[in-house]
């Protein structure tokens, strides 16, 4: 450190010393109390110091203590003149301004991740941190430096990449950082380099073998993707920060209930107490094209000469490979069939909301039956942006729509649910499932706009109106909530079979089978808040309960996962929603 760095941070540390006083309460009990005490101008001061912050305190007084003495000592780096980078390169007090904004930023689990890699033996990895735009990648790294140690923070340099720069340049400054002693580099949006993928190696097998501890992170994901196939096989660690699960989806940003999940969930960005991503279609849109779409593009444009387009190309240089992918996208969030780019569009939503309020107990109606289909779907499609067959240019088929898929796996966007059959000579099917909520709920609610807009349905009461479409929504929901924990238990149990049972009469929402031990957990999802036994009928229905243990293990635990309070009913366990994700 120089002479200034060592005077500007003992001004930022606490003098003085901890005391510690015993007070005796009227209850006749003895307590400790903390203070810190200094001297300020002739004068003595103190303030109280809670328990929590005393280990914190104590270090920055022990720091300062050595601080002054070096600097009486004389013992501090010469001041050196700035160092000429080609790229915006932020280190010392720069670097410090930077990161301040997130010191009191609530962490995501991959922090602890990050920290591993710098403090470990990892020599000759790079660390990548990669995921879609706003999944909290860039707060994530300014976390990790801001938490850094003073002596640490010195040789540390944080480089943000724009779409002008080069890999040359990018080396360059490397090499510069490298011979001036620094040894953690923090690379945001390393992607933006045209040439980044071909020379991603170079990071390893130089700077990282040489003890150089450097930290990608980038938006184009599918980028990282392939190098790790590739060009950084074995010589990387990944952490991807597209799905963000419910439980630090409310942790971190204090937003809870699996409704505003539903609603908001799938980034970490916020404004205002509201989410704003998915607020509206339009933003919806945005965040598809830039965040998904353009992301495999510009992957896949700069990688082997375009060579990984494959059956993609000719859509690519037709200018309608965005669109293709948009329709995938909703594909997936509307009706998990792969067919629907060969066909009018329909929505799917639409049938089964229909056949619901039919049988609503206390207000069925037949009001979706009678609207103008036609005219409602068109609106829908338009608001969707979506082409039917015969608008375009080049005909869309299934290969289009695997390889598509299979980017779309390759981003953590999408994840397959088995769905099993109980009749064992039937093959299995699987349900595709979205890793952003948020996205899914805003493009319903472009379905929920088109129906407003019919005439029939305008001729309701605006009671009716309101009746259906919240039906509509909790429908939508409940379908939604049912994914969600499929998705995430399976996440958070690797080495379980977790799928859902079909039988000729009926189905458990969701197994848990250990085929280690041979024992299953059967649960029924209900997006309801009120628990009724009804709920349970197939978990109590013995003949199911049998079929279901002759093939995956006995049965350890039947539970309906619902919204509302704990209770047991007729020995079945009713369990919060919201705390059972919680808990995985």
């Amino acid at each position: 450190m120089t002479k200034n760095e060592i005077v500007e941070r003992i001004g930022a540390l606490p003098k003085g010393s901890i005391t510690m006083k015993k007070i005796r309460k009227p209850n006749g009990k003895m307590y400790e109390y903390y203070f810190l005490q200094w001297t300020e101008d002739g004068k003595q001061k103190t303030r109280s110091v809670r328990a929590d912050e005393i280990e914190t305190i104590k270090l920055q007084i022990e720091e300062r203590k050595r601080l002054e003495r070096k600097l009486s000592l004389g013992e501090y780096d010469a001041e050196t003149a700035p160092l000429a980078f080609h790229t915006n390169v932020s280190i010392g007090k720069e670097l410090q301004i930077l990161v301040k904004p997130v010191e009191n930023f609530k962490k995501r689990d991959g922090f602890g991740s990050i920290k591993d890699y710098i403090y470990g033996n990892y020599s000759g990895k790079v660390f990548i941190l990669y995921g879609l735009r706003r999944t909290g990648k860039t707060t994530l790294i300014h976390q990790v430096i801001r938490d850094m140690k003073p002596d640490d923070l010195c040789k540390t340099a944080f480089m943000q990449m724009t779409r002008q720069d080069t890999f040359a340049n990018f080396n360059k400054d490397l090499k510069l950082l490298q011979a001036n002693g620094y040894q953690y580099v923090f690379v945001d949006e390393v992607t933006f380099m045209a040439d980044f993928i071909e020379g991603a190696a170079l990071l390893s097998d130089i700077y990282a073998t040489s003890g150089m501890k450097i930290i990608l992170s980038g938006t184009d994901s599918l980028g990282f993707w392939i190098t790790k196939g590739n060009e950084l096989y074995d010589r990387s660690i990944f952490l991807h920060t597209t799905f963000i699960p419910y439980r630090e989806f409310s942790g971190v940003l204090g937003i809870n209930g699996i409704d505003s999940y539903i609603q908001y969930g799938g980034t970490m960005s916020i404004s205002g107490h509201h989410y704003n991503v998915f607020d509206s279609k339009e933003s919806t849109d945005e965040y598809i094209d830039s965040s998904i779409a353009q992301n495999i593009q510009h992957s896949l444009k700069y990688y082997q000469y375009e060579g990984h387009f494959r059956h993609l190309y000719d859509l690519y240089q037709k200018g309608e490979l965005t669109g293709a992918i948009n329709r995938v996208v909703e594909d997936i969030n509307h009706r998990f069939a792969i067919d629907v780019l060969e066909r009018e569009f329909k929505s799917h939503d639409l049938g089964v909301s229909a056949n619901n309020l039919r049988k609503d107990r206390e207000y069925p109606t037949t009001i979706l039956d009678d609207i103008d289909i036609t005219a409602f779907t068109s609106r829908l499609k338009d608001m969707l942006s979506i082409k039917n067959k015969e608008e375009q240019s080049i005909a869309i088929d299934n290969i289009h729509i695997r390889q598509i898929e299979e980017y779309l796996r390759a981003l953590d966007l999408i994840y397959s649910i088995d769905i099993m059959d109980d009749d064992t000579d039937k093959p299995d099917l699987n349900r595709v499932v979205f890793t952003q909520p948020g996205l899914r709920y805003s493009q319903a609610k472009s379905f929920i706009l088109s129906l407003s807009e019919d005439q029939l349905f305008r001729k309701l009461s605006i009671e009716e109106q309101e009746r259906v479409i919240d039906r509509i929504l909790n429908e939508i929901k409940g379908r939604m909530a049912e994914d969600i924990i499929l998705l995430e238990t399976k996440l958070a149990k690797p080495e379980m079979k977790v799928f859902k049972l079909q039988f000729s009469n009926g189905e458990f929402d969701m197994v848990i089978a250990n085929p280690k031990t041979l024992e299953s957990e059967i649960y029924e999802i209900k997006y309801s808040k009120e628990a009724v036994i009804g709920q349970a009928r197939h978990l109590l229905d013995d003949e199911k309960c049998i079929r279901t243990e002759r093939r995956f293990g006995k049965i350890t635990k039947k539970s309906v996962l619902y919204r509302g309070d704990d209770v047991v009913l007729n020995g079945i366990q009713y369990k919060n929603i919201e705390e059972y994700l919680n808990e995985l």
